[in-house]
């Protein structure tokens, strides 16, 4: 059994939308240190003020990079982590070139990830990579996970929250048979009630990723797509 403090604790929350502002950004940020989540996941643009308005908490900013397509160049993708770290990025959550994976060009998926998580590890930031696993058999998010991992990443996501559909136990699964001894596994997209939240942690995820997290967190359900 899990207390809302435990469930809390492994919640990455999702300040995502394209329409959010700056005010968004300022009660969410609230709401997160009085919840005590892991991490508030924001856009590159937000991240020095996230930065600001978790300065002297425990929560975590955690932004992503190359959102929500992964399509960006290598060279851009290393480029926005190091401007990510410098502006106060403690945890970096980058989303694989779905593309290239589906054409089979795995080295330059793996080499991908891997600028990315040199530009981190300097700086002693962790990285998860998205999968955007709806688009991928169960077979493929098992090689994607493999390649995560050779490259040096340290999770292994499911979603962006943004694609067609999310996390599944099916997906979940397979992650943690792959790589679940030597890497972290975070839920992400469509975990909208308490009893989905917490059935993920019981499977065995690190982190979930959650845009309605109060209402997760007091029982309810959202309505909301994220």
């Amino acid at each position: 059994m899990y207390t809302e403090k435990e469930v809390a604790a492994t919640i990455d929350h999702a300040v995502l939308k394209p329409d959010q502002t700056e005010q968004d950004l300022r009660a969410n940020a609230a709401m997160c240190i009085e919840r005590g989540v892991a991490s508030m996941c924001v856009r590159p643009c937000d991240i020095k003020l996230a930065a600001e308005l978790l300065n002297d908490s425990p929560v975590m900013v955690s932004c992503v990079l190359s959102f929500p397509h992964g399509a960006d160049t290598t060279a851009v993708k290393a480029f926005q982590a190091e401007q990510a770290i410098k502006d106060g990025a403690q945890e970096i959550d980058m989303v694989m070139n779905v593309g290239q994976f589906l054409s089979g060009n795995y080295d330059a998926v793996r080499a991908d990830i891997e600028a990315v998580v040199d530009v981190a590890h300097r700086a002693g930031v962790i990285v998860k990579v998205i999968q955007e696993s709806c688009y991928l058999t169960l077979e493929q998010v098992a090689k994607a996970c493999e390649l995560a991992c050779e490259a040096g990443a340290d999770f292994v996501k499911t979603s962006t929250g943004f694609g067609p559909s999310s996390a599944t136990p099916e997906i979940i699964a397979v992650m943690l048979e792959t790589v679940g001894d030597r890497m972290k596994v975070k839920a992400s997209g469509g975990i909208r009630d308490w009893a989905t939240a917490v059935a993920y942690l019981e499977q065995g995820v690190a982190r979930l990723g959650i845009g309605a997290t109060a209402t997760v967190l007091d029982g309810g359900r959202s309505a909301a797509d994220y």
